[in-house]
């Protein structure tokens, strides 16, 4: 009785006798649990959920209760690709719902005093995968024995459990509460819980002491790291604690699904969580789909296997050029297709480089106008029309109609085709010698020839650029593009050899008020517009260089406000003051938004969202709609 042992003696039982007692499949029991139920492997529902499971359902027009059963099956890419089914099942501390607030879900509870003191209420009874309980000391041993330990956490406490430089003061009351709480009022602390990528603060302490020499013998931990090519116990630790990466199916979860399968495999299996905390309205224990399949298959691949039926719910891999194999392929291989708007900023983004190397590049790349001038001269309708089928939207890079936030002037601000404007600020920029070709040239006399680079990070790239390139020759600046690939257009960008990139857009489209604006303002060395400026704020001075420009220091001063306001009101200010200098500013250039992203759904998978945006952060592409409550018909499941 492995997921037994966990229990106390006196519950233990209880619930065997009333295992005797009552039939398998009882009310809110799983039918695939039935028999290890009946075996006694496991206690019954009422031994494996909390005292307050967390209740709550989607209120979608088209959301139904649910049945049992069935293997959802969906292809990925590799290994990476095969992480994503923690954000598939998107189980975290706090999480964003789809009216896009931060809800508790593991958590019981949360208050909030003064943006600076957080109590955290965990459910009573709440248990892992494995059926030892879920408790504060999960906490404490991830606090003190991880977060704290130079070997396992040599960076030192992730950023943002720093308020000014400063960590929080964390105590346990008891079993079931922790409090974190600050000098001053931390906004980053709940939605960082809630991410797609979350700050997790908890640990399983009951199996991840076993590897830790504050519990074990450091001299066995090191003797097994060897016998594991391991250097010593902390890597040790390490490959044990490694959830997200699904190479250790031994740690317990406390996702919907647990993983069975380690690499290397073709195929990640996952079965159900006998001890997950929620349940549906009837009070039935979810999820309702018994296990996950996740499968690997080619980039290439993916399209023409997800028109064969090959998978019950894909997006990733696919894109919009994919759409007419899948629309001519939906009959036979039994799946309805579905466009989703992706919610991003924009779909692509032009990033001038503000820390260009070059000082004459730099020196115009930092005249708003010059910016201005390219985004006028930008046709947005004619690339939503010949790329996207005219299923994208113009605008800016900026929030989508979707957010709180949303302001229509903000994301039109310089977006509206008009050449004669563009070359009128360019003109009044000084910028009115011709080369004998005709192009504009530099104030030092050479060409102005705009060299874009790219990372292929979107199958579109090549024709959308193809279409700024024709636009802005009309404004006599000459267009070329250079395909660098990710990692090298990341590097570029960072020593100053790019002056401008294309790239993805703002990441959250659909922004709150409670929502991390970091995205805004220079944070990190890995933004292609001010490299230098992030990294300059991410290291706090050490590295990078301080910015110089007075809107940039602005943006700045307007995250430390949001991340100390202590209310909604003034976290909200925040925000629309640091939207309205990006749209005037224009420190990166939008394209287009909301292009359509095909979704591949098996004919009798319910629960699925006809149509939701489609994101990462937050929300976690699928994970907001709630995975665990889509089911299969009884005729749909594959045998």
């Amino acid at each position: 009785m492995p997921a037994l042992r966990h229990l106390a003696p006196a519950l233990l039982l209880g619930l065997l006798a009333a295992l005797a007692s009552g039939p398998a499949g009882a009310a809110g029991e799983p039918p695939a649990l039935a028999a290890r139920v009946a075996a006694g492997d496991l206690p019954p529902l009422a031994g494996r959920l909390p005292a307050e499971p967390r209740r709550d359902l989607p209120k979608r027009s088209d959301w139904q209760p649910g049945r049992y059963g069935g293997s959802l099956t969906m292809l990925v890419r590799g290994g990476r690709d095969a992480r994503s089914l923690s954000v598939f099942g998107y189980s975290r501390l706090v999480v964003w719902n789809e009216a896009l607030e931060l809800v508790p879900d593991l958590l019981l509870a949360f208050k909030v005093e003064e943006g600076r003191r957080f109590t955290l209420t965990l459910r009573r009874g709440h248990r892992w995968s494995d059926g030892a309980p879920f408790t504060s000391d999960d906490f404490r041993f991830w606090w003190r024995e991880v977060a704290s330990n130079p070997l396992l956490s040599p960076a030192g406490l992730p950023a943002e459990l720093l308020v000014e430089g400063q960590p929080p003061s964390v105590t346990f009351p008891d079993e079931r509460t922790v409090v974190y709480e600050w000098a001053r009022p931390n906004a980053r602390f709940l939605p960082t819980l809630a991410g797609t990528a979350p700050l997790t603060l908890f640990r399983p302490a009951h199996y991840l002491k076993r590897f830790h020499p504050d519990f074990t013998d450091p001299a066995a931990l090191d003797a097994e790291a060897r016998a594991a090519g391991l250097p010593g116990w902390a890597a040790l630790f390490e490959a044990r604690d490694a959830e997200g990466l699904l190479t250790n199916p031994e740690r317990p979860t406390l996702d919907p699904w647990i993983v069975t399968t380690a690499p290397p495999t073709d195929r990640w299996h996952a079965v159900r969580n006998p001890f997950f905390h929620r349940v549906d309205g009837q009070g039935r224990q979810l999820p309702y789909l018994d296990a996950v399949d996740l499968v690997v298959a080619s980039q290439a691949l993916i399209a023409g296997k997800t028109a064969t039926g090959e998978s019950d719910l894909q997006a990733v891999g696919l894109a919009l050029p994919d759409y007419p194999l899948l629309q001519s392929s939906a009959a036979r291989a039994g799946i309805e297709l579905r466009l989703w708007p992706i919610g991003r900023g924009a779909q692509l983004a032009l990033y001038p480089n503000l820390n260009a190397a070059d000082p004459v590049w730099r020196r115009l790349l930092r005249q708003a106008d010059f910016r201005r001038a390219l985004s006028l001269g930008i046709d947005r309708q004619q690339i939503s029309t010949v790329v996207f089928k005219g299923l994208a939207i113009g605008g800016n890079d900026s929030l989508l109609p979707g957010s709180p936030l949303y302001r229509p002037m903000l994301r039109n601000a310089y977006a509206n085709h008009d050449p004669a404007r563009a070359n009128a600020l360019l003109d009044g920029l000084g910028l009115t010698a011709r080369t004998a070709d005709g192009w504009r040239a530099l104030p030092d006399g050479r060409p102005l020839t705009l060299v874009i680079e790219t990372g292929r990070v979107d199958p579109s790239e090549t024709d959308v650029l193809e279409l700024v390139q024709s636009d802005l020759k009309a404004l006599g600046i000459q267009v070329l593009v250079a395909d660098r690939g990710r990692s090298n257009l990341r590097a570029r960008v960072a020593s100053g050899e790019t002056v401008m990139s294309l790239f993805y857009g703002l990441a959250n489209g659909l922004a709150t008020a409670e929502s991390d604006p970091a995205e805004l303002a220079p944070t990190d060395g890995k933004q292609n517009q001010w490299p230098l400026w992030g990294l300059w704020t991410a290291t706090g001075g050490r590295s990078g260089e301080r910015p110089e420009d007075a809107k940039v220091l602005r943006l700045l001063q307007l995250y430390r406000d949001w991340s100390e306001a202590a209310s909604p009101d003034a976290r909200r200010l925040a925000w629309e003051a640091m939207l309205a200098i990006r749209a005037e500013e224009l420190f990166t250039i939008g394209l287009v938004a909301g292009v359509p992203q095909p979704v591949a759904v098996r004919r009798g998978l319910r629960n699925v969202p006809g149509t939701a945006p489609y994101l990462y952060e937050p929300g976690a592409y699928f994970g907001r709609y709630r995975p665990d409550t889509f089911w299969f018909e009884a005729d749909k499941i594959r045998k």
